[in-house]
């Protein structure tokens, strides 16, 4: 271990955003909370978090780590303890200082902050919410927050943290406990679902306390100083006291243990139903350690499997499959070739072809081609007129994809046959639009925090990476 005594600023920037490059969050803040007198920044529900560049890349957070020292040693992990690597940290009031100079140089949106674990759990955890504080308090921070907590860490840390930041995460690491027992032994199962229960159970109770106070507030009380009710001003104070009104995410490593798709969409959907999770994310493996335990990848990061694995939560998570209906144990992992509701359907093609203009919402949904918007688009058009091909095309339908499943009016589009083999090789021939950094199409690669454009000021940084 190489640990650096004296560190410029910027220096310690460039190490500790590099090193948070693989904690994933893409995601918009989900939550929306106006500026105020006398405060810095806001959020807003749909697009103050994250955003993507015409190549791929994410942008809009500064994501960093508070330390990259950590005492455990995770095979997968670059900031393992038994790695050789320059050991820097940030002190909270540079976290602090760093987002609120960014933010008014409009870098930046909001904070992701994670880190590695140093002295402790607890400590670490302390120094986090420390910076946090800071941001709230002392510089009137407004904007979007997002905190990885640490698993181990006091439960009364994750309640102060949950009171100050929008979304809170905690990484499961890798899909099993087998898989964590094997690769992460200092880490426990218990360890990471504990705070995410508490999470949960505090989202619902402050939830519960502030319908309540809603209530309450419509029943007339004795005025208070002011001119307002005691009630209302406790109101008024406690809009300030929702506990992660963003919701709680987590993150899974896709490749380093053997755990298939099967078993990974299984874990993910039972993570929605006991913690309500707002987002599983899905990281491909990427073997920054060359550890003996871990898999030599030839194609590298298994990035079209991440892939595959994101469009099955989506439809686990709007278009109402469950994992068990995508893949079974004989059928274990997706295919590369399809997107997963494309092969559900080419396994099951005795539930078509389905007439659009009698099928439910949810049954539209299953069709391949047909989305959430275009379901919806479908179902309204349809109470006015009947529909036909070219209605739904201007509804959004892709009917490339879609013509091998659907009757309009009891007639197909063209005469098809309801054969898997013929409709896989027409369905093949319409190439897929794949994200940028699979199969080519791009590298997956950090963002300059000043996309190449060249600034002077802020302590003379520039080029810092930000997010990949």
């Amino acid at each position: 271990m190489v640990i650096s005594e004296v560190m410029d600023l910027s220096k310690k920037l460039e190490i500790l955003s590099d090193a948070a490059k693989y904690d994933v969050a893409c995601t918009s803040s989900g939550v929306d909370r106006k500026g105020g007198a006398g405060m810095l920044g806001n959020a807003v529900k749909r697009g103050i978090c994250h955003c993507f560049a015409a190549d791929g890349r994410c942008i809009s957070l500064l994501k960093i780590l508070l330390t990259n020292e950590c005492i455990f040693d995770c095979k997968y992990c670059l900031n393992r303890s038994s790695n050789d690597v320059v050991r820097v940290s940030f002190t909270p009031e540079e976290v602090a200082d760093l987002t609120i100079e960014f933010y008014r140089r409009n870098y930046i949106e909001g904070l992701f902050l994670s880190s590695g674990i140093m002295v402790s759990p607890d400590h670490t955890m302390s120094q986090m919410l420390k910076a946090v504080y800071l941001l709230r308090t002392k510089h009137k921070f407004n904007g979007y927050i997002h905190v990885k907590a640490i698993p181990g860490a006091d439960q009364s840390l994750i309640q102060e943290m949950g009171l100050l930041a929008d979304r809170m995460s905690i990484n499961l690491e890798l899909p099993t406990s087998e898989g964590l027992k094997n690769l992460a032994p200092h880490k426990s199962r218990k360890n990471i679902l504990t705070p995410m229960k508490q999470i949960q159970l505090g989202i619902k109770e402050n939830r519960n306390e502030l319908l309540a106070g809603r209530r309450m507030s419509k029943e007339p009380t004795a005025l208070a100083a002011g001119g307002e009710t005691q009630l209302a001003l406790n109101r008024r104070k406690n809009e300030f006291k929702q506990f992660v009104p963003s919701g709680q995410s987590t993150q899974v490593i896709i490749g380093a243990t053997p755990e298939t798709d099967f078993q990974i969409i299984h874990v993910a959907e039972s993570l929605y139903q006991k913690f309500e999770l707002k987002r599983v994310f899905y990281s491909a493996f990427v073997n920054t350690t060359h550890d003996s335990l871990l898999p030599v990848l030839e194609g590298g990061p298994p990035l079209l499997r991440e892939h595959r694995l994101y469009q099955a939560d989506w439809l686990l998570r709007f278009y109402g499959f469950q994992a068990g209906e995508l893949l079974s144990e004989d059928k274990p992992n997706f295919n590369m070739l399809l997107d997963p509701k494309c092969n559900w359907a080419l396994n099951h093609l005795e539930e078509f072809p389905i007439e659009v203009n009698k099928a439910d919402y949810k049954k539209l949904l299953r069709i391949p081609g047909i989305g959430v918007k275009s379901a919806q688009r479908i179902v309204s058009a349809r109470k006015h007129a009947r529909l036909d091909f070219s209605d739904l095309k201007r509804l959004g339908v892709v009917l490339k994809r879609a013509l091998y499943f659907i009757t309009c009016n009891g007639k197909m589009m063209y005469p098809v046959k309801i054969e898997e083999d013929y409709i896989l090789n027409h369905m093949l021939e319409f190439k897929e639009k794949l994200p940028a950094g699979i199969g080519g199409s791009g590298i997956y690669q950090q963002l300059s925090l000043f996309d190449d454009v060249k600034f002077s000021t802020f302590n003379g940084v520039q080029g810092i990476g930000l997010i990949g």
